[in-house]
């Protein structure tokens, strides 16, 4: 066979030259954009998750601070509880705020404004005087804290490839316990070191450094190209899709109108007919599971001694090590097992410990320890989930609104079971308490069999669209 070179002056005869050198070298073009993408989404998660390790922070330093807060301010009961709860008030506050706003004006600009609201609050604590001071500057924080709930997990969501957007999501949570483990350490090993009355100012404080660092980390971090693909803006999308996902905008699974039920934004579509299961669902099976481990976590000395167990730090640290590795293994298991299974199975087992507890309140401390180590495990595995139905359930143009409408609602419960304990413990006992968190994880159980649609595998615009939706688009 011949042919003509280039140059060359007539024809001549050259063997075929073989297919596989081209093909290599586009295999290795593709393999090295497919790396750049996959480091470019690992930024979007590490950002994102930098920002749960400040909200599990803010929220792990109360434990060891409020002791010596309450000794140095000369706090009541009731001030203590309120300041104990103050964060998760502003959780409450600030994910039904931000959520809807971040759908509005974009994730990027929330996503620092929040960081920053949350660096100034942590240095606040330095200077405050009283226990409203305090308690006005834990409830910045906790809106804070909810922007960020609403911001991050709809960021990652619309950033992730579904064969990783479970796992991505998951590890959110896994940041997030990092950082509340970190924080209770940290406040452990600095109570055991000084015995200085305003330590608690430091210990509440040092959430500055995690903040500060993921403030720096996010600045770069781009827009949403979903986002801003639903607010016309389809060229500077493009452009987002191209550079952080190697793909065009064309081809993302998403069509980016209006969702189901009418209005673009807002409350009202989360409680359109459409979605309002979902709405309902996301809410309730998140505050099942956060209600019981506040008000056990935030006030697990008091809880521990009232069950018997010694009361030397070892019970506590030992339930965050469980709850770290519970969340590491749900990460794990996120797309082996299925989203629905991972959150019921979960539930009643997390329903068994408490029961045990609750019907034998001062049994051997082997028991005690064993109950709360199951509860830990098993609770955390399944709260992965906290970051994962909410950010894949609702679409694009009210996704935020609905993460941060759940977070706010699972604040109501856990802000009323920290305000509580400390008076359940002294009025009813150890046992009456265990037994409410028993009958919530029934009650979340029940809920989740019910309601609780399986995602794993879906494009996120199937798994955002409603059961009614998908029937008549089966039909």
């Amino acid at each position: 066979m011949s042919r003509t070179e280039p140059g060359a002056a007539g024809p001549v005869t050259a063997p075929p030259r073989p297919h596989p050198r081209p093909v290599a070298a586009s295999e290795a073009v593709s393999e090295a954009e497919a790396r750049r993408t996959r480091r470019a989404q690992n930024r979007i998660v590490v950002c994102a998750g930098g920002g749960e390790v400040c909200d599990g922070w803010v929220l792990g330093v109360v434990g060891a601070a409020m002791p010596l807060a309450r000794t140095d301010l000369s706090l009541g009961t009731l001030s203590a509880g309120l300041i104990g709860a103050a964060s998760l008030i502003g959780i409450f506050l600030g994910g039904l705020c931000f959520g809807p706003l971040a759908d509005r004006i974009g994730r990027r600009r929330m996503y620092l404004v929040d960081l920053g609201i949350f660096l100034v609050g942590s240095l606040l604590q330095l200077v405050v005087d009283s226990g409203a001071e305090l308690f006005a500057v834990r409830l910045l924080m906790g809106i804070a804290v909810g922007a960020d709930y609403a911001i991050a997990g709809a960021l990652v969501a619309e950033f992730a490839p579904t064969h990783r957007r479970g796992r991505l999501l998951a590890s959110l949570i896994a940041y997030w316990y990092a950082g509340y483990v970190l924080a209770t350490v940290l406040g452990a090993a600095l109570t055991a070191w000084s015995d200085d009355p305003g330590l608690w100012r430091w210990i509440l404080a040092s959430s500055a450094l995690p903040s500060l660092a993921v403030l720096i980390a996010r600045t770069g971090t781009p827009e949403s190209p979903r986002w801003l693909a639903g607010r016309g803006r389809r060229a500077e999308a493009d452009a987002v899709c191209r550079r952080w996902l190697g793909t065009r905008l064309d081809d993302l699974d998403e069509t980016m109108g209006a969702p189901a039920g009418g209005a673009r934004t807002g409350f009202a579509t989360l409680f359109s007919p459409a979605y309002r299961r979902r709405t309902l669902f996301t809410s309730v099976f998140w505050l099942c599971q956060v209600t019981p481990f506040f008000a056990i976590s935030t006030f697990a000395p008091q809880v521990f001694a009232s069950l018997g167990a010694a009361d030397d730090g070892v019970g506590e640290t030992a339930l965050n090590c469980f709850l770290l590795v519970g969340c590491l293994c749900g990460t794990y298991l996120m797309d082996r097992t299925g989203r629905r299974p991972l959150l019921i199975v979960p539930f009643l087992v997390t329903a068994l410990a408490l029961l045990v507890l609750g019907l034998w309140p001062h049994g051997p401390q082997w028991m005690v320890v064993g109950c709360f180590a199951l509860f830990g495990l098993f609770h955390a595995g399944s709260s992965t989930l906290q970051a994962v139905y909410p950010s894949e359930v609702f679409p694009t143009a009210v996704r935020a609104t609905g993460i941060g409408l759940a977070a706010a609602t699972s604040r109501i419960g856990a802000a009323a079971g920290t305000f509580l304990v400390p008076m359940g413990l002294q009025a009813w006992g150890a046992g009456a308490v265990m037994l409410c968190g028993a009958a919530l994880s029934l009650a979340g159980a029940a809920v989740s069999a019910a309601w609780a649609p399986e995602t794993s595998g879906l494009e996120l615009a199937a798994a955002s669209t409603p059961d009614e939706g998908r029937a008549h688009a089966a039909m």
